[in-house]
């Protein structure tokens, strides 16, 4: 087996397929010659996906990113990547060449990337196919704060309760509400509450797992899925979610705003449908809630 492992690397460092491995935090563990030069990559060195992508971005090389802002391009990026088993796609480099990539995630998070140049393909029908790929990421991302929506983390809860269900694996759900966030509007005005939706999605999409999604289900509030995780464990994430919107100043000129939000987290059983499940956090959430907010509950 050791011989084949070393064949194995050896035939991947020498092919000009690009090939790499992300681990369950988007960290690349191992990446070929190929990929490295596509990407700018030193040979020993690891960087997470998001660092390595905005260093390309800013050098102006690697993948073509058509967004002015680069990280309102890559909040809606990160709420999808890795989410299912695999996918493929084109993608354009900045140097002229054009990728088919696949990318292959495992149970634990792990991403395997396999892209193949196909700059010398017919490229007929290509505009029509990017043009397919836009709108299929915009009918799963919530257009306000750039997450995943209803439609995709609805059928990330969906696929979890079917593996459950076969395999005997429970996850968990947290249905989260942003407090007071009528009050919110009312004071500030709808525009301040808008800064603020989008303030809380991109903190907390920076600390989701790569085996977990998290999205936008309806005005102030969301839902977090996660896949395999004891409830302990979903309680000590939501937890560090927590603590980094406490720390959040949103509003410029305001530095004394701040806001908070309430979570409830219930544990999927086997045999369980979406309402099933949603319906225990949600009634986790409305006992955080008249518990004073700010805080999470666990449903019994």
């Amino acid at each position: 087996m050791d011989e084949i492992s070393s064949k194995l690397l050896h035939l991947y460092d020498h092919t000009p397929v690009l090939v790499a491995v992300y681990d369950s935090f988007d960290r690349l563990r191992y990446a070929n010659e190929a990929f490295r030069s596509a990407f700018f990559v030193d040979p020993d060195e690891m960087p997470l996906w998001p660092d390595l992508m905005r260093r390309n971005y800013y050098a102006g090389r690697g993948t073509v990113i058509r967004e002015r802002d680069f990280e309102a391009w890559l909040t809606p990026t990160l709420s999808r990547r890795g989410k299912i088993g695999f996918r493929a796609f084109e993608t354009d480099l900045v140097e002229g060449r054009w990728l088919w990539m696949t990318e292959t995630v495992d149970r634990e998070g792990w991403m395997l990337c396999i892209a193949n140049d196909i700059t010398k393909l017919r490229a007929s029908g290509r505009s029509v196919r990017q043009d397919r790929d836009l709108a299929i990421k915009a009918s799963n991302t919530d257009d306000l704060t750039g997450v995943a929506n209803r439609r995709f983390v609805i059928a990330r809860l969906e696929e979890m309760l079917r593996r459950s269900e076969t395999r005997n694996e429970l996850g968990c759900v947290s249905v989260i509400d942003l407090d007071n966030f009528k009050y919110v509007n009312d004071r500030f005005g709808h525009p301040a509450g808008d800064i603020i939706l989008r303030d809380f999605a991109a903190r907390i999409q920076r600390e989701v797992r790569r085996s977990d999604c998290f999205g936008r289900v309806g005005g102030e509030e969301f839902l977090l899925v996660l896949p395999n995780t004891s409830m302990d464990a979903a309680e000590l994430i939501v937890e560090r979610m927590l603590a980094a919107i406490r720390g959040s100043i949103p509003l410029r000129g305001r530095p004394e705003f701040g806001y908070t939000f309430s979570a409830g987290i219930a544990t999927a059983q086997v045999g369980d449908i979406v309402a099933d499940v949603l319906a225990r956090a949600d009634s986790a959430l409305y006992s955080a809630k008249i518990a004073g907010r700010n805080r999470i509950h666990l449903a019994a």
